[in-house]
């Protein structure tokens, strides 16, 4: 296998990871003034991602940095034309890390109603752009023979990619909602099964809707289809899970769900990392988009040594916290 593919393949198990994980992240921060009723309900929906949040994020970082090392062309063009989504998406992840530090600082209920809502906003957003960046990015963007964006912010909100941001809002809702089912007792688990119960038919509908469009669109191949069709097959099992009160397989179909939808939209990618919607000859592939082969063979080394390391420590800390948690875990 070539460098250059195999960084294509590593960075798109780097965005699985990142959505299957802070995806939950997302939808528990979206659903918190809608499961937790009270303060203490509001500090057990908090608590069942606090110890593993900001690792979640460690995924992204590490995205990015392979984007950066590995296909510079790609990271360059993809951070200036999507420049105004990516510097929302840092702004509302940096808002909600404050907001998850400081929001215990005091006991004022405005206090922590202020901070509620920031934590709110600040999954909201990321879990809409996100969509809508990686629908531009497999669709394809115009751009010019120098492989420059020459677009503008009008031409990223095409119906598709709105789409695309509500299709990642939903699922990462119901993933919420059956991650919160799954690692809590009492009301609020009830809560969360009835509520993923409610919005998964809709759900599902969306996701179908997505990924049919996305193979109209860019006349993905054979395999591409039959990892879709995974992928809405896991989302009907997780339902059919959660209904019967299974939230371990529940939450296993759900993430199942969002890991194959991202390894389709990479398989109808590849071997392109950003289309040109004004010619397909202007478009940036793993090839003219790569950095050197001496650059991708240090970095495969370092990678093969230090990202092990990386998932066994995030492995171990869910580990670690895997107990369920319920009002009488907190202090009054």
């Amino acid at each position: 296998m070539e460098l250059t593919t195999f960084w294509f393949i590593a960075i798109a198990i780097l965005f699985i990871g990142y959505f299957v994980l802070e995806g939950f992240d997302f939808g528990v921060g979206i659903l918190l003034p809608v499961l937790g009723r009270d303060d203490r309900e509001r500090r057990v929906v908090i608590n069942t991602i606090g110890p593993v949040w900001d690792g979640n994020e460690v995924w992204v970082i590490a995205a990015g940095g392979a984007m950066f090392a590995a296909f510079p062309e790609w990271y360059a063009t993809v951070f200036s034309g999507f420049y105004l989504p990516l510097l929302l998406i840092l702004a509302a992840l940096i808002v909600r890390g404050v907001a998850f530090e400081y929001r215990g600082k005091r006991h004022e209920a405005q206090w922590r109603a202020r901070w509620d809502k920031t934590i709110v906003v600040g999954s909201l957003l990321p879990a809409v752009l996100w969509g809508i960046a990686f629908a531009n990015i497999v669709r394809g963007v115009p751009l010019d023979a120098s492989g420059e964006f020459v677009g503008n912010l009008w031409t990223l909100l095409s119906p598709y990619a709105l789409l695309g941001g509500l299709t990642t809002l939903a699922l990462f809702v119901l993933h919420g909602a059956v991650f919160l089912a799954l690692k809590t007792t009492g009301e609020v688990r009830d809560r969360a099964n009835r509520l993923a119960r409610r919005v998964g038919p809709a759900t599902a509908a969306i996701a179908v809707g997505f990924l049919g469009w996305t193979l109209a669109e860019v006349g993905a191949d054979l395999a591409t289809g039959v990892v879709m069709a995974a992928a809405a097959a896991a989302l009907l099992g997780g339902l059919a899970a959660n209904r019967v009160r299974r939230e371990g397989w529940a939450f296993t179909g759900t993430a199942a769900a969002i890991g194959l939808a991202v390894t389709a939209l990479f398989l109808a990618l590849f071997p392109n990392v950003l289309p040109s919607t004004l010619d397909p000859a202007h478009s940036l592939t793993t090839t003219n988009a790569a950095s050197t082969p001496y650059t991708l063979g240090i970095m495969t080394w370092v990678a093969l040594i230090f990202l092990p390391l990386v998932m066994g420590y995030q492995a171990w800390s869910y580990w670690v916290f895997r107990k369920r948690i319920g009002v009488s875990n907190i202090p009054a």
